[in-house]
């Protein structure tokens, strides 16, 4: 019997970044999850933070290369891959000069969040996207955790949902404690759009607030995790009301296991997403 194949799309992982409760979920669930038996990949941001020489991060030229086009630009797309020996497992680097060369992640030393976050946020994704497409790798689960990873549900399920790779993958999305007060560039339906994506399919980001973009994720998710103790109440309220499977909150001892199983189930559910 094939082994279910899982994709990690991820917010932070440690120890590339500073130590936070998602990092430490990026670092030890794919691990945890790889033992349970299931086939791996994980993918995360380049930020310009991250040491490479430490890390001994390098690139892969054989799935590097390809040009996104984002607002009418062309952004290469170059991907680098670290390994971490003691888990036997490796992670894939999302990385581009213009978006992700700065030395911090979301918000600069001010703490104010990137202008151009939002364009990172697809390019992220759509990278992430093509890579796997490029190692011709069908995922049976695509696991995406943070906001920064919250248009990822919108592609596969809209955009990407009749290339064969993707047809049958199920999506499921972690909500953490990350909100943003700022709303990302009112631009972003626009700068969404791919190919044949109809305007219509568009509608849910024209109001690019933390709140309204995680609603889409869960409208486009077939599955939802609960990935912080405490998240938006608002955001909290309509995942309980949307009628997806979700799953509450667990601790370190419990989560590698309760999520295996949350996959299980999923996988064997129809797919369910609101237009």
């Amino acid at each position: 019997m094939e082994k279910p194949k899982v994709l990690f799309v991820q917010q932070e992982i440690t120890p590339y970044l500073k130590e936070t409760h998602m990092g430490q979920i990026g670092r030890y669930l794919p691990q945890g999850i790889q033992e349970k038996g299931k086939e791996i990949r994980t993918f995360m941001p380049r930020y310009g933070c991250i040491n490479e020489r430490r890390n001994q991060l390098h690139e892969v030229i054989r799935l590097s290369g390809m040009n996104l086009v984002i607002d009418n630009a062309d952004h290469p797309l170059i991907i680098k891959v670290a390994s971490i020996q003691s888990a036997r497992m490796q992670i894939y680097f999302i990385d581009n000069e213009d978006y992700f060369q700065r030395k911090f992640t979301l918000a600069g030393k001010n703490g104010k969040c990137f202008a151009d976050n939002d364009e990172r946020a697809i390019f992220f994704v759509r990278g992430v996207i093509e890579t796997v497409k490029k190692l011709g790798w069908a995922p049976d689960i695509v696991h995406c955790n943070g906001w920064f990873t919250s248009l990822m549900p919108f592609y596969l399920k809209v955009a990407f949902r009749d290339n064969p790779l993707f047809t049958d993958s199920k999506v499921v999305y972690s909500i953490y404690n990350d909100t943003f007060v700022e709303p990302l560039d009112k631009d972003l339906a626009r700068k969404m759009k791919y190919k044949d994506i109809p305007e219509q399919a568009l509608k849910k980001y024209v109001d690019p607030s933390y709140l309204s973009i995680s609603k889409a994720a869960v409208d486009y998710s077939d599955g939802i995790i609960f990935g912080d103790r405490d998240i938006d109440p608002e955001l909290e309220e309509y995942v309980r009301e949307s009628g997806k499977p979700f799953l509450e909150f667990h601790d370190k001892e419990t989560y590698v296991d309760a999520y295996n199983v949350f996959y299980d189930e999923v996988l064997v559910k129809e797919s369910v997403f609101t237009e």
